[in-house]
């Protein structure tokens, strides 16, 4: 890499830091291509991205930015998983690395809030954005479908009656 690949790599990195929600630290112990391969499936899924890249130039894209006191992170064969949803990057690596001892969490952080390995494991067992929504969702229209049920509820008592009446006078 020349100096103006390793200035855009640092750019680039920069505005991903710049503009993600969540951003976990793995190191890669051995993954193969194929494990990779899917690992970086499983973050598409979901509306993440793995990326792979150097410690020295990711510790300088992460100065002046939220996540700058994770270069203590950045150590040995790493990679950085990272999201706009804060948890969406953590619950695809801690299920991945669940399935897969060669993918070690090392940390991350969310925002200014530094997180280790078990923090990260805790931000992945909470509900996902898309989640929240529909259960938040749910319980808006949860009064609205009572009020219709309670609503209705007294005519299909009377048609009941009424069907029961023509029946008995029908037999």
């Amino acid at each position: 890499m020349d100096r103006s690949q390793k200035s855009e790599s640092v750019a680039e990195l920069n505005a991903i830091f710049n503009e993600a929600g969540v951003v976990v630290v793995t190191r890669n112990l051995g993954l193969s291509v194929a494990q990779s391969t899917d690992l970086r499936q499983k973050m598409r899924d979901v509306g993440a991205t793995y990326k792979v890249a150097k410690n020295r130039l990711a510790r300088l894209a992460i100065e002046d930015t939220d996540y700058s006191g994770m270069g203590a992170f950045l150590t040995g064969p790493t990679a950085l998983a990272y999201s706009a949803d804060p948890v969406a990057a953590a619950k695809a690596v801690v299920d991945f690395a669940k399935t897969n001892d060669a993918l070690e969490i090392v940390g991350g952080s969310m925002g200014g809030e530094m997180l280790d390995v078990d923090r990260v494991r805790a931000l992945a067992s909470l509900p996902s954005l898309d989640e929240l929504r529909g259960t938040l969702i749910g319980l808006i229209n949860a009064p609205a479908t009572k009020i219709a049920r309670v609503v209705n509820e007294p005519a299909a008592k009377l048609a009941r009656v009424f069907g029961a009446y023509g029946a008995k006078e029908a037999a």
